[in-house]
């Protein structure tokens, strides 16, 4: 079940929203991902837990990734807790990704900058040979520790450290997003409006991609920040 990339967010659309151009290009290069969700998003303004879970499998074959696991942790009110570390750890473990994605560092809403530093903590703690973990099936994992953490951005418009150009992905993007049909506009829907379920919502995300892909030379990017210098093998293979 190895894979190249692992994108963990919190909420189911969180990926999808933040970072699935990155992934579709990366697939388009042959390499191989997965999606983890930390909850199921049961306190969003629209919908419920059921709806979102049959969502986000429909944004996963959309993207055209197999493998997608949604944990149990509290929507809102999770803490940092051992078990919630031991949980994404053993995801990590189970996937032994190169690379991890993971929800913003600093949002406007709390659970992401929340979830950044618990998946941060569960990859370090994934690494140590005396933390135990098990697999569905009871045996214990080996451990493992990837390379590299990139947080991708969310709502704050923050400084990226690194642009991915994923300008032919776009529009398969915003198909993978609006896969979660009960979270954004919908004219017809007769649940509470909310801070992402106008149509303008829909157009800052086509504009953010514009804006990081601007940065580039590229029409449409995705932003990432990582908490360690990126290394080059050579000036020139930097864009």
């Amino acid at each position: 079940m190895k894979v190249d990339i692992l994108a963990i967010g919190v909420h189911p659309d969180d990926v999808e929203l933040s970072c699935s151009g990155t992934l579709l290009k990366h697939l388009s290069l042959g390499h191989s991902a997965a999606i983890l969700d930390l909850t199921k998003g049961e306190l969003g303004t629209r919908g419920n837990a059921d709806l979102r879970k049959k969502e986000a499998k429909k944004a996963a074959e959309i993207l055209g990734i197999k493998d997608r696991i949604i944990l149990d942790i509290p929507d809102g009110f999770f803490e940092p807790t051992e078990a919630y570390k031991r949980q994404i750890a053993s995801v990590v473990r189970t996937f032994r990704p190169e690379i991890v994605l993971a929800n913003a560092i600093d949002d406007r809403h709390p659970d992401h900058g929340r979830a950044a530093r618990l998946v941060y903590d569960a990859c370090f703690l994934a690494g140590l040979n005396k933390v135990q973990t098990f697999n569905d099936q009871g045996v214990e994992q080996e451990r493992w520790r990837p390379r590299v953490i990139y947080n991708y951005i969310q709502d704050k418009m923050l400084v990226a450290d690194i642009v991915v150009d994923m300008t032919p992905h776009m529009e398969q993007k915003m198909k993978s997003i609006l896969a979660f049909s009960s979270q954004f506009y919908d004219p017809d829907s007769p649940e509470e409006n909310s801070p992402i379920s106008g149509a303008d919502f829909l157009e800052f995300i086509k504009a953010r991609a514009r804006s990081y892909g601007r940065q580039i030379g590229v029409e449409f990017g995705e932003g990432f920040t990582v908490s360690r210098p990126i290394g080059a093998p050579d000036l020139l293979d930097l864009s």
